[in-house]
């Protein structure tokens, strides 16, 4: 398995332990509560990683079809996927903040079914990852299924589902450590 492979899995992996330790038996009170009436609350955070996850997956996927094995070793984005990954994916207080695109905007109410649901995703990630470790990552292209004129590689792909993992994570962090989070 190539070194970017094992690097994505083990920042899966670390992703679910913390997911699993921030909302395994929060209450539905405490994983739809929001700090302000403008922020998501955990479970929104976690619904929006999982609907994020049944979009993109599939199309990186897709993309790989029935081409022919030619590993690499490393991930090596363009200058868009770069650009992209570091304005709109990592979290920064110099980056932009977007709207979520309508397609996985999370609901108002969450049910606590979305832990197992958003976990269950991460496993198709991983089985997708050791997939795409066959083939040239860095070559072959996706389209963006949330802006469709965009084309990353599956390469650059890969990167935005685990480090748009974390961005969310660290904000579902946040709001659990908030003074006013309601205890158990």
């Amino acid at each position: 398995m190539p070194a970017w492979s094992v690097r994505l899995i083990d920042e899966l992996d670390t992703i679910d332990r913390r997911v699993n330790d921030l909302a395994r038996g929060l209450s539905p009170e405490q994983l739809n509560w929001k700090p302000t009436e403008n922020l998501w609350s955990v479970g929104q955070c976690l619904q929006h990683l999982y609907a994020a996850n049944e979009v993109y997956l599939p199309a990186i996927a897709n993309a790989l079809g029935d081409r022919p094995p030619s590993p690499v070793q490393d991930i090596t984005p363009g200058w868009l996927g770069r650009w992209f990954i570091r304005t709109y994916i990592e979290p920064s207080s110099r980056g932009k903040r977007a709207r979520a695109p309508r397609k996985i905007a999370p609901a108002e109410q969450i049910d606590p079914s979305v832990l197992d649901q958003f976990l269950r995703s991460n496993d198709v990630a991983r089985d997708l990852v050791r997939r795409a470790g066959a083939y040239n990552i860095n070559r072959i292209r996706f389209r963006n299924p949330f802006i469709p004129l965009l084309r990353f590689t599956v390469g650059t792909g890969l990167e935005i589902v685990w480090r748009h993992q974390r961005r969310h994570l660290l904000q579902a962090e946040r709001i659990k450590q908030t003074p006013t989070f309601p205890q158990q």
